[in-house]
């Protein structure tokens, strides 16, 4: 596919600011399925070339680009969501801020990266409605948390004259977020079993000690069925696991670092199981121990322990087995 056209969409709540790079041309719609078909009526009559030569680019914002990826997806339109965060970084300094430069910047980051960016496919209703689920959870678990944190403490220090109802109330409120846990959990499960691919991998990463249902679930939904990353190394870099080096000439060399750019909660979640295959895993425990008994940083050594879950994590979904532990056959 070679790009000869692209066009540069800024995505609010209410509308679509949208340019043209070449023909230099802008036009605004509403963000509704009646604004998508004006828009693209637009973009036909302003643009002669064919769909095989024209991006469409936008930001990825969450529920308010979601109608429209579907909308162009639908039409068989190339497109792809780029992060906000890139699109910053590539303008240099820049003054003032508006929708419609947004979207002109939109278009010419897309033009002059025409040969790098790839057209996406969007996500199967199955893989987004597990990601909103578990975002959702994570926000119960959070409150749940909360509450737990607080009737804790003032169990110790509620006075008697109103301290009874501080606490019922926040039980009730536990116990309540207990069950919506649980209910979004059991949806989650209907979802893998219901999809014999989503249960194959669940049931392959599962497999490996140390590595629980929550990372599972969170690796399948990231990384649309592993079909997001073409290697370890990608997706290691996307988790927030992969160190960079960080040096300068001859005179500036310090350690290497993983950077902050990263799905944190898939970072956190590696975490805990690295830690848990430290303590299950005799091959994990060994490393770590021989690690930190030469006198290696311990943090470091569990970011390898990271990397080494998330390389068998690959291993079983290519090869389609589940993982083997040959460590405990050894003599």
């Amino acid at each position: 596919m070679k790009i000869n056209e692209t066009v540069g969409i800024d995505v609010s709540k209410l509308t679509l600011d949208v340019c043209l790079h070449t023909a230099q041309l802008q036009g605004v719609f509403e963000n509704s399925h009646e604004g998508f078909v004006q828009m693209y009526s637009w973009y036909e009559v302003n643009c002669s070339l064919g769909l095989d030569q024209v991006l469409f680019v936008f930001e990825h914002t969450g529920i308010y680009s979601e109608e429209l990826s579907d909308f162009l997806s639908d039409k068989g339109v190339p497109f792809t969501m780029v992060a906000g965060l890139e699109i910053k970084r590539s303008l240099g300094m820049a003054r003032g801020k508006s929708d419609k430069k947004d979207a002109v910047a939109i278009a010419r980051y897309a033009f002059r990266r025409r040969e790098e960016i790839k057209p996406m496919q969007i996500e199967g209703k199955n893989i987004r409605s597990m990601k909103k689920l578990l975002s959702l959870r994570d926000r119960l678990v959070r409150q749940r948390a909360g509450f737990k944190a607080s009737l804790k403490e003032q169990k110790r220090i509620a006075k008697y004259d109103h301290g009874p109802i501080l606490l019922d109330v926040q039980k009730k409120a536990i116990g309540n977020l207990d069950e919506l846990v649980s209910e979004i959990d059991g949806k989650l499960k209907d979802i893998i079993t219901k999809e014999k691919t989503l249960d194959l991998l669940f049931s392959l990463i599962t497999s490996i000690n140390g590595v629980g249902k929550q990372t599972a679930m969170f690796l399948i939904a990231y990384t649309n069925g592993f079909t997001k990353f073409d290697n370890v190394r990608k997706c290691a870099s996307y988790c927030g696991i992969a160190p960079f080096p960080n040096q300068s000439g001859t005179s500036s060399r310090g350690k290497a670092k993983v950077s902050h750019l990263a799905n944190k909660r898939i970072k956190s979640l590696l975490d805990m199981c690295a830690k848990s295959a430290i303590i299950s895993n005799y091959e994990m425990k060994s490393h770590y121990l021989k690690r930190t008994g030469e006198g290696k940083n311990k943090m470091c050594t569990i970011n390898i322990i990271r990397n080494k879950l998330l390389s068998r994590i690959f291993a079983v979904v290519k090869r389609k087995t589940p993982y083997v532990d040959i460590a405990k056959f050894a003599a």
